[in-house]
């Protein structure tokens, strides 16, 4: 028996924030049917004290059991847990958890700004800063707490500290600034020293958002803040911290821009600048700029990193002869390249998504320039990425290459925020399986720090319908409970005193107001619970709970006594394939129909979570609320008989999906009604952002699963198979973004990295193949796999709370074989399309019974 131990959503857990970090652990073993009836902890500080504790059956976000962590702690813990057997097992290896600055107190840093004079426009060129100090003696540890106003890359000593991308990533940065903490203590040796750093605008300064965007967001002086503590093995400690005596100068990054791209002169990159002994006495002083300690915090998730990396598998020849590179992949990410050839040749790297008509498609990109340039220093070959920029692409054109290109001159170097993968699907059809691999990829590329909406075009933002329709799917995928937690305390910083909610996350003023809008705002109360269902976190209910009850509240005062929601502006069902491609909410569906559903969902989560919480008087008031917004909505939309005014796929989906039915009979009718409009659409999708999660779900749930499959495996546009058959590798924004004659959709707004359509995906995983929580965190897990679209096999593995989930299912000779494996600690309902559903323990399980596909009839 092995266990794993892990500290809150944390995978490197060294600067962390919580001074109480939760516990959690699985627990492996090969013993059937296991439950764990108690656990002992020990905590052990650096003295070798240790402290313990005992419980029972938690082993998910257990509360920590000792004292405080204090700012810079260390301690060791280890965990050991006992079966229903009443056998014990071995402890656990100690596992290390590390506070990092937990008091504004104790940060000593100032802010480092380049003087003005060496500050360009805003996605001008990026500065160097640097200082030289001494290490006195044998260092036993030490660490580097950082940050900054716009986006940096630190060195000691002539190397990179860390690997992040894109540090510190975008939060709101007027209530959310967050640091990183590195162990550096490998990096210093005894005597003279250097720290450096690099420093560009990013989202800090530079330019953000569509149109025109804005710049100078948060301020017009970019600046670091760095606190380097230096523990000797004598019990000493010296600080090095950003001030007034650090030097600053330009460097080679002549221009950096997230949306337009970098330019680099190798040429005036000055050797050694990081290193001790560099003279920079021509720099000019930095000045110290004012920052408010109390705004930093530590992460809560993992930083973008560099992912992984993809060679081209096609070299193209333009009709204009053109050299651009296929890379096989839609993806976020930059280019690298190692070039040789004469000093002050510059190359330019552009990029893009599609091709159309032989060349790379930058309409698409719209005020995005996504453009690199490096001009060579000379000599030998020379390798290079670009620091400060990111872009969205499959394709990239070569300008101006000097030389044959190898094998190994051009590669993609994927970037994303580093989550831990934890979920997989595979099926016997290979379109659908290639359906699911771009929902993956296109998550991939849209978590960049934040989930945005699209990784290429002047706009990245962290649209908040989109991830609220999205999370489920997301939190099966990858473990990004962290991730969001920290998204959502910006959306709580970013919300206002009337409890609105604006469209996206961080909010930065466009010249638009930002109005409440039903499914975006919404985001607020059903993200915290999807966290709460996937991971078993109650803790985010609770740090959420004040802005998911704002945004009720808010929402309820627009309603008024009536509790219809119907004024105001409306994204609607967005994207619906019938609206033309310049008036994407013009949809089939009333915006306030869907509006109001949406108020009594909140509403009745906003009330669970105040029953989960102990809260029981607004349990009570927001379960009346809920009550009756249902009701309102039955008097305004549904006939006597169930018939919804919007005779919509959307309509009907989310009345299912939030059962808005009075009686079953209703129901029923919503049920044979919306299959009834899919076969009237001849099983093409008729859905956008807000039905398209909801739609192949809602026809299961009344028994239409073959109408459902058929949707599903639908490849005429509009269907999710379409863009598979046109050759996509992500999630497209559009149903249509690629015109069937190879064309780009003609509208302003198409990206072909846009993941919110992909959110089809859970129904894959948790209908197709059978396996979803019964519980929060999988605690109870339902295995219930529905076979159908003429598959022979699928699967779905989902690495749980708990340790790793799996349901596989085949059929041959008129029988289905299911096999599931259920993790230690917890148990399983087993639901076969035929058949009682069964309870199961931990372990192996395989059932068979008989089964016949409708779908084959069909064939035959």
């Amino acid at each position: 028996m092995t266990i794993d131990l892990r500290f809150e959503h944390h995978r490197e857990p060294i600067g962390i924030g919580e001074p109480r970090p939760r516990l959690s652990w699985t627990v492996r073993n090969d013993r059937p049917g296991w439950l764990q009836h108690g656990y002992d902890v020990e905590i052990r500080d650096a003295e070798g004290k240790v402290v313990s504790a005992t419980g029972r059956s938690e082993s998910v976000l257990v509360p920590w059991p000792g004292d405080d962590l204090s700012s810079r702690e260390r301690r060791d813990v280890r965990v050991r847990v006992r079966g229903q057997d009443g056998r014990t097992s071995e402890w656990s290896e100690w596992n290390s958890v590390e506070a990092g600055l937990l008091d504004a107190e104790q940060w000593q840093a100032g802010a480092a700004a380049p003087p003005t004079e060496l500050v360009g426009a805003p996605d001008g060129p990026a500065t160097m800063l640097r200082r030289g100090f001494a290490v006195r003696g044998p260092v036993e540890r030490a660490r580097l707490y950082v940050t900054g106003h716009g986006l940096y890359e630190v060195e000691i000593n002539g190397h990179v500290v860390g690997d992040d991308v894109l540090a510190p990533g975008w939060s709101t940065y007027d209530h959310r600034l967050r640091y990183r903490t590195h162990d550096v203590t490998a990096l210093l040796s005894e005597g003279d020293n250097a720290i450096g750093a690099m420093l560009a605008d990013g989202w800090y300064r530079g330019r953000v958002g569509f149109r025109d965007g804005r710049v100078e967001t948060y301020g017009s002086r970019t600046a670091l803040i760095a606190q380097l503590e230096v523990g000797y093995a004598d019990g000493s400690t010296d600080v090095v911290t950003t001030d007034g005596s650090w030097r600053c100068a330009r460097g080679p990054i002549l221009a950096a821009s997230l949306y337009d791209g970098e330019k680099h002169d190798a040429r005036l990159m000055p050797a050694g600048w990081s290193s001790a002994g560099f003279d920079d006495s021509s720099w000019l002083p930095a000045d110290v700029v004012d920052h408010d300690p109390g705004l930093l915090v530590a992460p809560t998730g993992p930083p973008v990193r560099r992912v992984e990396t993809l060679r081209p598998v096609e070299v193209i020849q333009g009709p204009g002869g053109e050299t651009i590179l296929d890379f096989g992949q839609n993806i976020s990410g930059r280019l690298r390249i190692r070039v040789e050839g004469p000093a002050g040749h510059t190359v330019t790297l552009r990029h893009a998504e599609v091709l159309e008509n032989g060349v790379l498609s930058r309409r698409p990109l719209r005020n995005a320039a996504a453009q690199d340039e490096y001009t060579l220093a000379g000599g030998a070959a020379e390798e290079w990425e670009p620091r400060f920029t990111m872009h969205g692409f499959r394709y990239a054109e070569l300008i101006d290459w000097p030389g044959e290109l190898g094998p190994d001159s051009v590669q993609a170097v994927v970037c994303h925020t580093d989550m831990r993968r934890t979920g997989w699907f595979t099926c016997s059809d290979p379109q659908l399986q290639r359906l699911h691999d771009n929902v993956v990829w296109s998550m991939r590329g849209n978590f960049v720090d934040l989930p945005t909406d699209c990784p290429q075009r002047d706009e990245r933002l962290g649209w908040t319908g989109d991830i609220q329709v999205f999370a489920p799917t997301a939190s099966f995928l990858y473990d990004c409970a962290g991730t969001l937690g920290s998204w959502l305390a910006d959306l709580a910083a970013d919300q206002d005193e009337s409890g609105m909610v604006p469209y996206y996350i961080p909010w930065v003023d466009l010249g638009f107001p930002a109005n409440p809008a039903a499914a975006w705002g919404d985001a607020a109360v059903i993200v915290p619970w999807v966290l709460y269902e996937r991971y078993g976190d109650l803790g985010v209910l609770e740090a959420q709970y004040d802005s998911m009850k704002g945004w009720v509240d808010h929402i309820a005062g627009i309603a008024g006594d009536d509790h219809l929601w119907d004024e105001g502006f409306q994204f609607g069902d967005w994207l619906d394939p019938a609206a033309p491609p310049d008036r994407p909410s013009k949809a089939r569906t009333d915006a306030y129909l869907i509006a109001t559903a949406y108020h009594a969902w909140t509403a009745q989560v906003l009330a669970d979570t105040a029953r989960l919480l102990g809260r029981s008087g607004d349990a009570e008031k927001y379960g009346e609320l809920a009550a009756q917004v249902r009701a309102a909505f039955r008097r305004e939309y549904v006939s006597p008989s169930g018939r919804l005014v919007s005779d919509s796929q959307t309509a009907y989906a989310l009345a299912l999906h939030l059962d808005l039915a009075e009686t079953p009979e209703q129901r029923a009718r919503q049920g044979r009604r919306l299959a009834e409009l899919v076969e009237a659409d001849d099983y093409r999708i008729a859905t956008g952002f807000v039905g398209t999660p909801l739609v192949c779900a809602a026809l299961a749930s009344v028994g239409e699963y073959d109408t459902a499959y058929r949707l599903l495996t639908q490849r005429e546009c509009p269907s999710w198979l379409y863009p598979v058959t046109m050759g996509a590798t992500t999630i497209w924004e559009r149903w249509d973004s690629l015109l069937p004659d190879g064309s780009v959709n003609p509208g302003e707004m198409t990206s072909f990295n846009h993941y919110a359509l992909g959110a089809v995906a859970d129904f894959l995983h948790g209908t197709l193949a059978g396996l979803a929580p019964a519980a929060p965190g999988y605690r109870r897990i339902r295995v219930a796999p529905r076979p159908g679209a003429g598959l022979t096999h699928a699967s779905a593995e989902h690495d749980t709370p708990y340790g790793p989930a799996a349901v596989a299912w085949s059929r041959s000779g008129g029988n289905l074989t299911v096999t599931v494996s259920v993790p230690p600690g917890t148990t399983a309902e087993v639901s076969l399309p035929s058949g009682e559903p069964v309870e199961v323990g931990a372990g192996m399980h395989t059932f068979t019974a008989p089964y016949r596909d409708p779908a084959d009839d069909s064939v035959a």
